[in-house]
């Protein structure tokens, strides 16, 4: 039965216009931003860019595209996200499955469990953990980036309740007819858990595009930094344009400030590109393991 009381209504109205406001303010500064990297460097210098930009260019996208420092970064931070991310569900995948078991079929299952959750509570610090990478040879490598975090524990026990929310009579009908715990994982598991996986794959996903203080410590040279790390640099007040020796008539066209604007955007853009994708998915697995049947 709809409620129709005129309560009802009133807060219903309340409700949407404190969401718009409240979605403009998370909206408000990313169009901000592409505001100023779409306008000249003079009315962005004299603070007259708002939501709209001002003497409308294209400039500072050329002149950030031509960098090749900058696109080195994007390249290095597309390598360690398709990488991180194919370790990372794969390690959650062949961990959250046997830990969705009961006791009775995988023994110490606790014991499994708490070893993981361990880790999440307690790290061995930021200078043993720089002396293992150090030591083992992964020093400025893309695999310094990527190793450390292989196994993310709160992505395995996201994934391990949703797997004991599925129904036992799948896994054992599939049993019956001779089948392996692989073949029920990868057959069964793995397609009814799209939504999970989707979610769980944006963290990830998120997670390592957006690392950047890893790649301080891990990579002693700028031209092996992510694109994260690159504009925690940019951001710091590095001038772009004394840097790369740009000469007067760029200096004229494009600012310090309209170049890190269009540097934090076409940053952004990659994941902004993906929630569309995944949205489906995404809204299904918001309530990952929340209910049991």
């Amino acid at each position: 039965m709809v409620d129709r009381s005129k309560a009802r209504f009133v807060f219903q109205i309340a409700n949407y216009v404190f969401l718009t406001i409240l979605s403009f303010l998370c909206l408000f500064p990313m169009i901000h931003v592409i505001a100023i990297s779409l306008s000249s460097s003079s009315a962005a210098g004299a603070g007259l860019v708002t939501l709209w930009p001002v003497e409308f260019t294209l400039k500072s996208y050329k002149f950030i595209l031509s960098k090749p420092e900058f696109m080195r970064s994007i390249w290095i931070s597309i390598e360690r996200v398709f990488l991180g991310t194919l370790l990372n569900m794969l390690f959650t995948l062949i961990i959250a499955y046997p830990l969705s078991k009961d006791k009775k079929d995988l023994k110490f299952r606790m014991g499994y469990a708490w070893f993981f959750v361990f880790t999440m509570l307690f790290g061995g610090g930021l200078i043993p953990t720089f002396m293992v990478i150090k030591y083992t040879g992964l020093l400025d490598s893309i695999w310094a980036l990527v190793i450390p975090g292989a196994v993310p524990v709160f992505n395995v026990i996201l994934l391990l309740n949703f797997f004991r929310g599925l129904p036992k009579e799948l896994e054992e009908s599939a049993f019956i007819d001779g089948a392996g715990y692989w073949s029920v994982l990868w057959k069964i598991y793995l397609p009814l858990s799209l939504p999970a996986l989707a979610t769980v794959g944006l963290f990830t996903i998120v997670g390592h595009w957006n690392a950047w203080f890893d790649g301080y410590i891990y990579m002693n040279s700028p031209d092996k930094q992510p694109l994260a790390t690159y504009l925690q640099s940019v951001l710091k007040g590095v001038d772009l344009l004394k840097v790369t020796g740009q000469d007067v008539k760029t200096l004229a066209e494009v600012s310090d400030r309209t170049a890190k604007a269009a540097q934090i955007f076409v940053g952004a853009l990659p994941v902004l590109m993906i929630y569309p994708f995944l949205q489906k998915y995404f809204v299904k697995g918001l309530v990952l393991g929340s209910v049991k049947g």
